[in-house]
């Protein structure tokens, strides 16, 4: 039986662990992308968000409101309401 020396656990992490860590549905992901430039309220955990769609990413939405950036999880979102 062949037995690992005990440093090679302490190396640097590989990148075998995910980087997400709440699973985000990528339907929502395309149903953002789908409303690029429009306005939208997304309900979230925390509250509603209201304003146009700036960009998608695979784990957060930006929505642009009266010129400021909001940053929203998507793993945060409960509804999504083009307007």
């Amino acid at each position: 039986m062949h037995q690992h020396p005990m440093h090679h656990h302490h190396q640097a992490p590989q990148m075998t662990q995910p980087l997400v860590v709440y699973p985000v549905d990528p339907c929502v992901v395309e149903t953002l992308q789908s409303v690029m430039g429009k306005r939208v309220v997304i309900e979230t955990t925390r509250g509603s968000v209201e304003g146009c769609v700036a960009g998608v990413k695979p784990d957060h939405v930006i929505i642009e409101t009266r010129g400021r950036k909001f940053f929203v999880r998507i793993a945060e979102i409960v509804w999504i309401m083009p307007e």
